[in-house]
């Protein structure tokens, strides 16, 4: 038997889990009100905190961190990459601490599983980390050949839930093309072409709808005006970007629950931004139809935000013109991380190597 810890950290929180084999022991999740984030200058900044309360839990579960076999990690926003396992090497580490790119807390992931697994001498893992990149050529061009289109999305649970959808449809997910919405903390809206994302767009740079704190695409003139009428930093206009745009700009808060009480409330303002978010998400997934060609088996939405029934409902009204919709809300990441690391650990997947 191989006991596995799982480690996923989110924008917002901290996702642990413990397997014995693929039997879940406990889960838990570690939430951060952004007023806490909001102390710290980078996202590496909070590791400490981070992978202290991870600590914290371990212990008031009574998780002896001598009793794993293995650490497996959310993947960072590394180099694009193959579909597949990797073990976490310095090369890994030293490539996701670097500031020339926009941090996401997902970089948080191979460095808290390194270190834990070095306690005890135990391989740590990451696996379809978010640079997965199947993108067909024509998707690459942006309209500036210094700037190419760059592949960013939630690979592991795109990859999940479109291998649970072709299940369900009595299919395999390597003959099937479905366009998978996953809305989190971002968006990111792919088209699976026969077991290969082609094209998504890419929520760290501004690519596709606004999100709870993402801007999503921007009308780029009045982007530019903003930066420099208001003497923004690289590092200021990044966190506006990605952080402080979204819900989090229109409404003030992040939590689609809060959004949610406050239109129960009566809150017009609140429902018509929450109703455009659903807008923005709908047409994006009509773009993701033309590269498949209209020819689409089911369109699928997963993530934490696809718990609401009000924007769900929003969305399907939208777009169930182009194929069946099925819902399912959450990730599958920490099931779909447990299983990666035991396929490594079983030998029935060979473990590729970051360089």
């Amino acid at each position: 038997m191989h006991r596995i810890l799982v480690i996923n950290p989110g924008s917002t929180s901290t996702k642990i889990a413990v397997y014995e084999d693929d039997n879940l022991v406990f889960d838990e999740i570690i939430r951060y009100k952004p007023e806490e984030l909001a102390a710290f200058e980078t996202v590496m900044g909070q590791y400490r905190k981070r992978i202290e309360d991870i600590f914290e839990v371990l212990a008031r579960r009574g998780c002896q961190v001598s009793d794993l076999t293995a650490v497996i990690g959310r993947g960072g926003v590394l180099k694009p990459v193959e579909s597949g396992v990797y073990e976490v090497n310095a090369k890994m580490i030293s490539d996701l601490i670097g500031t020339d790119k926009i941090p996401h807390a997902c970089d948080l992931g191979a460095p808290m599983a390194k270190e834990i697994a070095d306690i005890i001498n135990v391989p740590a893992f990451i696996a379809d980390p978010p640079v997965v990149d199947e993108f067909s050529p024509v998707a690459r061009l942006s309209g500036l050949p210094e700037i190419p289109r760059t592949v960013i999305f939630h690979a592991l649970n795109h990859k999940a839930v479109a291998r649970r959808a072709a299940k369900a449809l009595r299919t395999r997910y390597e003959d099937a093309n479905f366009i998978v919405c996953h809305v989190g903390s971002g968006a990111t809206i792919g088209a699976h072409q026969r077991g290969r994302v082609v094209d998504v767009n890419n929520a760290l740079n501004g690519e596709g709808p606004f999100t709870p704190e993402r801007t999503g695409g921007l009308p780029l003139l009045g982007f530019i005006e903003v930066c420099y009428s208001h003497n923004l930093s690289m590092d200021e206009i990044k966190k506006k970007m990605v952080g402080q745009g979204g819900l989090m700009a229109y409404l003030g808060t992040n939590s689609a629950v809060e959004v949610e009480r406050r239109i129960a409330e009566g809150d017009e303002y609140a429902a018509f931004v929450y109703e455009a978010m659903a807008y923005q998400i709908a047409k994006e997934i009509g773009a993701m139809a033309t590269v498949l060609e209209g020819d689409v088996d089911a369109i699928i939405l997963t993530g934490g935000v696809c718990y609401s029934d009000m924007l769900v409902e929003w969305i399907k009204t939208r777009v169930r013109f182009i194929a069946p919709v099925l819902v399912y809300p959450g990730e599958d990441e920490m099931l779909a991380l447990a299983e990666a690391c035991l396929r490594v650990l079983r030998h029935e997947e060979e473990v590729k190597v970051y360089s």
